[in-house]
Order: structure tokens, then sequence, then C-alpha cells
């Protein structure tokens, strides 16, 4: 019988693993890259014109609504290219679908930053 380990030790290995997971998803996908660069524009912007604290709840969380998204995007993505390798419709409809979830994020991001930041524009 293998002694079970603690909790703290099985938390710390599966915070090792999530930040493998994601050093993975930020070296291998493109669009990950992207976004990483408007999170980081996005970032220097709200530094500069100031925003509320309020105003950086919601962008931190549009920053990890969208990333998040594409990891769980990409993880079907990866799923789906395992399970049946070769093109298939359903499996298509599956990959559209996820991407879909990315994009709709994505817009709801985009008017949230339009939220904050057009009016500190013009």
């Amino acid at each position: 019988m293998t002694k079970k380990e603690s909790f703290a030790k099985n938390r710390i290995r599966s915070i090792g693993f999530a930040f493998k997971g994601a050093l993975y998803l930020i070296k291998t996908e493109a669009s990950i890259k992207v976004q990483l660069f408007v999170a980081f524009a996005v970032t220097i912007a709200g530094f500069y014109f100031q925003i509320s604290n309020t105003e950086w709840l919601f962008q931190i969380a549009f920053i990890g609504l969208v990333m998040t998204a594409e990891g769980i995007n990409t993880a079907i993505e990866y799923i789906a290219d395992f399970i049946h390798p070769e093109y298939h419709k359903t499996i298509g409809h599956i990959k559209d679908i996820s991407a879909g979830a990315v994009f709709i994020a994505a817009i709801a991001a985009i008017i949230g930053a339009t939220i904050i930041y057009f009016p500190k524009l013009f």
C-alpha cells in the first residue's frame, strides 16, 4: 500500500501541472500570444489613464475570460484531433462552436474596453 500524499503537497503538485499547462499554451498557440500582447497593451493603458479599481476589476476579468476561453478551446481542439484525426463533419462543428465561444468572449472584452476607454480618449 502506498502512502497517500498530504492535501497541501497534492495542491502544490496540481498548481505545478496548471503552470506547466499555461506555459505550454503560451509557447504553442499563436492566438494566446496575440491575446497576451493585447492584455499587456490594455494593462499599460490602464496605468496611463489611471482607471478606477472597478474598471481594473472588469479589465482583469475580461482578460481572464478571453484567455480562459482560448485555453479551453485549444484543449477541445486537441481532444477532437486525438479522437478523430481525419476530417469529420461533427468534429468540425465542435471545433467551430469552441472557437465561437472564444469569439463571444472577445466581443464582450472589446465592448468592456470600449466602455472603459472611450470616455478617456474622447
